[in-house]
């Protein structure tokens, strides 16, 4: 397995060994004694999510307050998706920064994303099944979000205002400015 580092501290790109022939591919997806050693920081692993959207869906950004927090191991199974990371942390030096990258069936890359970061994607492909590990349990008293459009973050989603599909609850979270102005509640 490889380990690509981003422009943002923590935010790691997983390129796994692929083993293929003409029946196909194997490859090992996750070890946690592999990735012990190659990027210690990454934690222990608790929860497994799985979801499937349509083209057009966009995700996010979504984000666990302390002391709820997760570090998520996101991969896809199927179709592709733009998978985004927004830096949360109080004081560190890219706070307000993201970084985004193609996660597909075919690259078969994983994104590794700490805790303090809001996490969201789009569906780029027609369909798409997505995969993450979670190091901690979800709760829901302690979900959170910046809106997916926050004019000061900028995010290119890859899909036209027309085309995205989003939750009632993913239209209302606050800008990141209104985020800061309330105080981080419950942030990291």
């Amino acid at each position: 397995m490889e380990i690509i580092k981003t422009d943002i501290e923590g935010l790691l790109i997983l390129k796994p060994q692929v083993f293929g022939d003409d029946r196909g591919y194997f490859y090992e997806s996750y070890n946690r004694k592999t990735l012990k050693k190659l990027a210690p920081q990454i934690p222990v692993f608790v929860q497994d999510n799985q979801s499937y959207s349509r083209y057009g869906v966009v995700r996010g950004l979504h984000f666990q307050k302390a002391p709820y927090a997760q570090a998520k191991l996101i991969r896809v199974i199927q179709g592709k998706v733009l998978d985004v990371a927004v830096d949360l942390r109080k004081g560190s030096q890219t706070f307000g920064k993201y970084v985004s990258v193609e996660l597909s069936a075919e690259n078969q890359l994983q994104f590794f994303i700490p805790e303090g970061f809001a996490h969201g994607f789009s569906v780029l492909s027609p369909e798409v099944i997505f995969q993450y590990k979670c190091s901690g349990y979800y709760n829901k008293e302690s979900e959170g979000g910046i809106i997916y459009n926050d004019p000061t973050l900028a995010i290119d989603w890859k899909i036209a205002p027309e085309d995205m599909v989003l939750s009632p609850k993913d239209k209302l979270h606050p800008t990141l400015k209104q985020y800061i102005k309330a105080g981080y509640p419950g942030g990291f």
